[in-house]
Order: structure tokens, then C-alpha cells, then sequence
């Protein structure tokens, strides 16, 4: 796991895991005090969980980010990662079966394989360009 810290405050900022980092079991990738979570599962057939459904719930959090996370299925994108006063703090080649996670900080992507496939997630709800960005 690469780990990516803020040099102005020393902020986890980005969350870069590679494929053949997984192993069997459940791994937490994400922790759960952050706005987006992530659990990596891998499980032979016949494994099942519990049925259930998760509840509305108040948060402390009054205030709230979009953070962000790709997971890159087929192909390969090289990512930009950027401290939070807008400076390019490195970027890393993600390839098929990789994930990244934006916590804070800036980020873009640049797909260098033809027919790249990429899951995007993020926090909402979205509310336009405005309101959501601020473009480095």
C-alpha cells in the first residue's frame, strides 16, 4: 500500500493499493473514521454473510467532501496525486485490479492503455461543478 501525506500539514491525503497486495479474507482498506470507506473481499465459492440492510443515522460531521476512489478493471491510467494547496506531490502507474482512495488533496488521471475500464466512487450527494470543485 502506498500511503501519500500532505507536506503542509502531514494529512493522509491518497490511499494507492495494487492488485497482488490481496489476499483471502476480508482487509479493511480504508478506516472507518474517513467519509468513504472500502473492504477488500476475497472468498471461496460457498462463502455467504448475513443478510441485513444498513440505517439512516445522524453524523457529527456537518461538514462533508466528495472523496474519491477508482478501481482500475482492465488496462492501466497514471495517476496525479496533489497536496492540499494545489502542489503535485507524485503519480504512480494503477493498472488493472488496482485501487486508489482520495481523502483529501487533489488528483487526476491520465488512461495510457487503449480500452482501459474504470470504476469511479465517490461520496455525494453532487451538486455541480461549482459547488463540488476547484480546478488546479
Amino acid at each position: 500500500m502506498l500511503k501519500i501525506y500532505s507536506k503542509c500539514n502531514n494529512k493522509l491525503l491518497h490511499l494507492v493499493y495494487q492488485a497482488d497486495e490481496f489476499c483471502d479474507g476480508m482487509t479493511e482498506l480504508v478506516s472507518p473514521d474517513n467519509f468513504i470507506q472500502c473492504m477488500f473481499l476475497k472468498a471461496s465459492k460457498g462463502k455467504s454473510w448475513k443478510p441485513h440492510q444498513h440505517k439512516w443515522r445522524e453524523t457529527p460531521n456537518k461538514q462533508t467532501i466528495a472523496q474519491e476512489s477508482w478501481v482500475v478493471v482492465r488496462g492501466a491510467a497514471k495517476a496525479f496525486f496533489y497536496d492540499v494547496d494545489g502542489t503535485l506531490l507524485t503519480s504512480i502507474i494503477v493498472k488493472a485490479g488496482d485501487i486508489t482512495f482520495t481523502l483529501e488533496g487533489g488528483h487526476h488521471f491520465e488512461i495510457i492503455e487503449d480500452n482501459t475500464m474504470v470504476y469511479e466512487f465517490k461520496t455525494g450527494p453532487y451538486e455541480g461543478v461549482e459547488k463540488d470543485k476547484v480546478f488546479l
